[in-house]
C-alpha cells in the first residue's frame, strides 16, 4: 500500500497478524471506546456500529496534517446463536456454558469493519456460519482450562485446540471468524488507494 500510514484501531493479536498475513504496513493505535450501542439497530449492525466507533476515536485524534495520508481500520466481531449476541466470558463458569450452548448447534460470525480516509467511510459487515461437533463437558473444562478464552467472543478461538477437533463445518470466511474478512478490508483499501 503505497505511501500510506495505516493505522489498525484494534489490540487484536489475531487482526494484526491477519494484516501482517496480508503484508500490508501499519501501526497500532487503540483508544478506550464505549462498547454501548443503540437498541434501536439490527444484529448485524452491531459489530459495524462498534468497529465504526473505535475507528473515529482514532481519527480524531490524529491532527489534520496526519489525516491527508492516513486510513484508520477498525473491526469488531460478535458471535450470535439464534437472536443472541454472545458476548466475551468473564469467568470459567461462563465460558463453559457459553461453550455449552453452541456445541452441537450453527452460529453466525459477525464482523464489522470500518475503515476511514480523508475522503471516504467504509463500513460493512461479513457473516460466516459455524458449526460444532457436540461436545463433551470433558472437552469443553479442557478447552477453557488449557486456552483460558476469556478474551474471545464466544469463549473459542478457530485456530485454537477447540476449532481443530471440535468444528463441523464452516460456511464463509474463515479469517471473519479469527477477526477479521482480510481479503474483503484488502479489497478495499486497494480501492480507496487507486
Amino acid at each position: 500500500m503505497p505511501d500510506k500510514n495505516i493505522i489498525l484501531a484494534s489490540q487484536s493479536p489475531r487482526r494484526k497478524q491477519l494484516l501482517e498475513w496480508a503484508e500490508i504496513n501499519f501501526n497500532i493505535k487503540v483508544l478506550h471506546t464505549d462498547e454501548h450501542y443503540p437498541d434501536t439497530i439490527s444484529i448485524e449492525e452491531v459489530p459495524v456500529y462498534i468497529a465504526s466507533q473505535k475507528a473515529k476515536i482514532v481519527w480524531e485524534s490524529i491532527s489534520k496534517t496526519e489525516q491527508e495520508n492516513t486510513i484508520i481500520i477498525a473491526a469488531d466481531t460478535i458471535v450470535v446463536l439464534d437472536k443472541e449476541i454472545i458476548g466475551k466470558p468473564e469467568n470459567r463458569e461462563e465460558a463453559c456454558n457459553i461453550l455449552t450452548k453452541l456445541s452441537g448447534n450453527t452460529h453466525r460470525v459477525i464482523t464489522g469493519v470500518s475503515i476511514i480516509t480523508k475522503n471516504e467511510v467504509v463500513d460493512f459487515y461479513d457473516i460466516t456460519y459455524v458449526k460444532f461437533y457436540p461436545l463433551t463437558r470433558e472437552q469443553i473444562e479442557y478447552y477453557v482450562d488449557e486456552y483460558k478464552p476469556y478474551d474471545k467472543a464466544g469463549a473459542y478461538a478457530i485456530q485454537e485446540w477447540i476449532g481443530v477437533t471440535g468444528i463441523h463445518s464452516i460456511n464463509g470466511d474463515f479469517y471473519n471468524v479469527m477477526g477479521l474478512p482480510v481479503s474483503r478490508v484488502v479489497k478495499h483499501l486497494e480501492q480507496l488507494i487507486k
